[in-house]
């Protein structure tokens, strides 16, 4: 059972990613913060040592809701390619698990903290590592069981997968257009099966 700190600290930390997220470091004020959670200044450095504190918890827990949603595609039954049009699929339809998030976690932060802020640009690379990671597992393991091919390494394939599909993430976020999303995810969902099968 958890103690009231431990759920204070809790609450604060769900209540502040998405501001976080949505508005970035530098944009987020404290003031914000205390407006989000209804608490005071006093009470949010009462649970963290300082606003980079409070923004890496945040991005960290943003980051682990999309690495959970991530495995649950890339795990379970099925084909190595089964489990890769999971992911597409779970792409397709990106925006509706990242809008209570203030969009996507490694976008927006991995952009807002590149040049200011050191701790944030590295738990952001760091993510984006375990992405490329597990996707390069599942393909990896289907070259071992015989159930596809691949042109490069699996590491190289699972990073060209994912920078295309966060490269139209982005573009369909700064256009607010999801046709860059959807067909990017249909032109994959066609190379992986031309290429890999």
């Amino acid at each position: 059972m958890s103690t009231k700190a431990e759920r204070t600290t809790a609450f604060i930390i769900e209540t502040v990613a998405p501001v976080f997220n949505k508005h970035g470091y530098v944009g987020t004020s404290m003031s914000d913060l205390t407006q989000a959670t209804s608490l005071t200044k006093g009470a949010l450095y009462g649970n963290f040592e300082n606003k980079e504190a409070l923004a890496l918890a945040a991005f960290e827990y943003n980051s682990n809701r999309l690495l959970t949603a991530i495995e649950e595609q890339l795990s379970g039954t099925g084909t190595a390619l089964d489990r890769i049009f999971r992911l597409t699929d779970f792409y397709r339809n990106y925006g509706e698990f990242t809008d209570a998030m203030g969009g996507c976690p490694v976008l927006n932060v991995g952009v807002d903290a590149n040049h200011n802020n050191k701790m944030l640009s590295a738990a952001s690379k760091e993510t984006i590592k375990t992405i490329e990671g597990k996707i390069a597992l599942v393909l990896e393991n289907g070259v071992n069981n015989r159930e596809l091919r691949l042109p490069v390494t699996p590491l190289q394939f699972a990073k060209q997968l994912y920078t295309m599909l966060q490269g139209a993430v982005a573009m369909s976020t700064m256009t607010e257009d999801r046709k860059y999303l959807l067909n990017t995810v249909a032109y994959l969902e066609q190379l992986v099966k031309k290429e890999l099968k």
